[in-house]
């Protein structure tokens, strides 16, 4: 009763800490229908391309041995490794390079619902993941009951795909009996084609339903109230360190958005190394140049390395560059003072590139 009581209590959306820290605890939305659909496509592909390449091979090998049962001696031990390392290899060869492709396929299908990370959360022992109670309260529980109709749903759909394939295929079925067992493989492989690829094709409606169902779960689950919100917020601004990163972050982000002005400038003041100044000046629609930019150290280093790329004029001038740094702001005109000093580098740019007089 409590419990039912505590999550009707959580009304709030999760916020983006909440979030974060249940992502870096490895509690991330997981469809496992998509990873199953993955590897689907995986056998579909197999079964396509490389098993119609590698089969008739196999099938000779494996008729030489037929064929040629007694050429094999069986003497002694030696001889029988070596009929068993010749079958070996061939099925090596044909099983091999499938088994790399599905071990593949089923990683991107992990790896395309969230970037893999390493958690040691998600392995430490806990009680409750060997808990008999705890079990039975999964098994028989509400989340229980949502993925038992989720399997008979899946089971029934791919089920019904089975039955009308192989009742459309069923003359074929009784054919094969009576044709040449050399065309079995491929008479076998072109029916698990269509077999796999008909089971993909129902699933795929249901891979669609559970990666929303899992991120709408998953934001679900995450909901947290109002209390929650409070004590978070209590405990964001009574933590030094989180301040601290949140300033940081934000400068961070503050950072990244000025420079993206950068390419927008019409000039860059700087000084060697240590200091740069981006200016916008539209001449048509008058008023003083504008600050979009500006930075000292690596930030002024990367101003001149974006104002370099996009063919924007960088003026080295020492002094001009220093004495604006603490006078400008960003996104604000230059204050009358610099007008004369910033006149002077307009005129020799636009001089020098044939724009003015």
């Amino acid at each position: 009763m409590s419990e039912d009581a505590d999550k009707d209590s959580k009304t709030e959306e999760a916020t983006e800490k909440k979030v974060s820290d249940a992502i870096e605890k490895g509690n991330i939305p997981l469809s496992r229908e998509m990873t199953v659909f993955v590897s689907l496509i995986g056998i579909l592909v197999t079964l396509a391309f490389l098993v119609s390449e590698r089969l008739p091979p196999m099938i000779a090998s494996l008729a030489r041995l037929i064929d040629d049962a007694g050429g094999y001696s069986l003497a002694d031990s030696s001889s029988a490794t070596v009929l068993g390392v010749d079958v070996a290899r061939a099925v090596a060869v044909f099983l091999i390079p499938i088994a790399v492709v599905l071990a593949v396929l089923g990683v991107v299908g992990s790896v395309a619902q969230h970037p893999p990370k390493m958690v040691l959360e998600r392995i430490r022992p806990q009680w409750s993941r060997v808990s008999p109670v705890s079990g039975l309260k999964r098994i028989f529980g509400v989340q229980g009951f949502a993925e038992f109709l989720r399997s008979l749903t899946k089971f029934a759909a791919v089920g019904l795909a089975c039955v009308v394939l192989l009742q459309s295929e069923l003359r074929r079925l009784i054919n094969a009996m009576y044709t040449d067992p050399t065309l079995l493989p491929a008479e076998i492989l072109a029916m698990s084609t269509r077999l796999v690829a008909t089971v993909c094709a129902a699933t795929i409606v249901l891979v669609a339903a559970d990666l929303v169902w899992s991120r709408f779960k998953w934001r679900r689950d995450l909901r947290m109230s109002r209390q929650d919100i409070k004590d978070e917020m209590k405990q964001m601004d009574g933590d030094p360190l989180v301040k601290a990163r949140m300033r940081s972050i934000a400068k961070d982000r503050a950072r990244r958005r000025m420079l993206t002005g950068v390419p927008r400038a019409t000039l860059v003041i700087a000084n060697p190394t240590h200091y740069a100044i981006a200016l916008r000046y539209e001449r048509e629609a008058g008023g003083a140049p504008m600050v979009v930019a500006k930075g000292t150290d690596l930030v002024a280093l990367k101003i001149r390395e974006i104002a370099t790329a996009n063919d924007i004029p960088v003026v080295e001038d020492r002094q001009l560059a220093r004495a604006m740094y603490d006078a400008v702001e960003v996104d604000q005109w230059i204050p009358p003072e610099f007008y004369h000093a910033v006149a002077r580098v307009l005129y020799f740019i636009y001089a020098r590139e044939g724009h003015g007089k």
